[in-house]
């Protein structure tokens, strides 16, 4: 599974791992990805999401029901 979250679509950052020397390699910094389970009331059912900490924020804020609506919009399937 990829490091993305399904709700605001981070992904992993890339750049370089500087060390003291100043050498440079290649490092990444992965999104705080948490699988969280969410009950719609409109269907029933709990649907289960791959979100960042940022993601469960914008639930909080906007809802459940619209953040689902917004997905499925995008085409994805839950």
């Amino acid at each position: 599974m990829s490091a993305q979250c399904q709700v605001t679509g981070r992904s992993p950052g890339f750049g370089n791992r500087v060390s003291h020397s100043h050498r440079r390699t290649r490092r990444r910094w992965d999104p705080n990805i948490q699988t969280k389970t969410y009950f719609l009331a409109s269907e029933g059912r709990r649907v289960r999401l791959r979100v960042s900490a940022k993601g469960i924020k914008v639930i909080d804020r906007d809802g459940i029901e619209a953040v689902v609506a917004r997905i499925r919009s995008r085409g994805e399937k839950i």
